[in-house]
This record gives structure tokens, sequence and C-alpha cells, in this order.
């Protein structure tokens, strides 16, 4: 009886033996391009009258207040995305620079890369090249903040403005 046992467990322990069950799932990962300024909002970039005369007009402080947001979901192999800026007009005699600084904050993934300082017109300029699958976080404080700053090209050109809307348009594209 115990040589019985001896090789009943010998038995089962030669036979291998597995017990599994598989799941599939379906998995959908879309494509995504979404890009957002904050905070939402104008301002206002003023110049200074001189006050002796002879001297220039004092261009207004820069504004920093603004932030790029994006998030994007490439294809695979795709190209990656970029992200321009353009103005609705351009002001004779002024130039409107804009500058997107570093992504920062709460993000991840490939983010974009800064095209430096760039003089803004109503054709679409990159300032944010180099994205791929990333997300920047939402808000100020993540993403790339822009600065935005006014300058004379030419005083020939200027002329007297008050209250001057000018839109910048930013487009994320492939």
């Amino acid at each position: 009886m115990r040589l019985k046992k001896l090789i009943m467990h010998l038995i089962f322990c030669l036979i291998p033996c597995a017990i599994f069950s598989q799941s599939t799932i379906a998995l959908a990962l879309p494509v995504v391009t979404l890009l957002d300024i904050e905070p939402t909002g104008t301002f206002a970039l003023n110049f200074t009258s001189p006050t002796e005369a002879g001297q220039a007009l004092t261009a207004p402080a820069d504004n920093t207040t603004k932030w790029v947001n994006y998030t994007s979901a490439i294809v695979s192999g795709g190209l990656t995305r970029r992200i321009t800026a353009s103005v609705n007009q351009v002001i004779p005699g002024v130039n409107i620079r804009v500058q997107a600084a570093a992504a920062s904050g709460a993000g991840g993934g490939v983010l974009g890369t800064s095209s430096g300082l760039v003089t803004l017109s109503t054709t679409a300029t990159n300032i944010i090249t180099g994205i791929g699958g990333a997300f920047t976080g939402t808000g100020a404080n993540n993403g790339h903040r822009l600065t935005i700053s006014l300058t004379v090209n030419t005083y020939a050109n200027l002329s007297a403005r008050t209250n001057t809307p000018i839109v910048i348009t930013y487009t994320i594209t492939d």
C-alpha cells in the first residue's frame, strides 16, 4: 500500500499540470490634438509718450501672463506637431513679438521646443516645434510660458492709435 502511494505520488509529480484562463481586451488610443491658452482674457500693451522733446517712445513692459497648454497623441510613426502664431493685422512701424519658453510644470512626454523670439505677421510662424506624444498640464504655470512684446521698427511708419485690437491666433498642426 505504501509502495502504491509512493508510485502515485511520483506519477502526479511527473505529469505537468497547467490550469489557466485568458481574456482579450479591446484597446483604443485615439489621435488627440488639443491646444489652449491660459488664462483666458485680454491684456493691454501700450507705448508711453516721452516727457522730453527728442526722446523716443517707451515700449510697454513684456506680457508674461499667458501659457500654452496642449495634449498630443500622434499616429504610430507619424509626424511631430508644431504650434504656429499669427496676428489679424500688422501695425505699421511696430513689431509684435512672441517667444515661448521651454516647457515646465506637470506635463510629460515629448514636449515641444521653442523657436525662440519670433516677430508675428498675418502669416503663421512656428513658435514651438517637435511635439510628439505629450501633455503639458493645464492652466498657468504648466506648458510653455509666452512672452509677448512690442517694439518700434520704423518711426517713419508710426501713426497714433487708441485701443487697436490685435488678435493672436495660435494653431497646433502636424
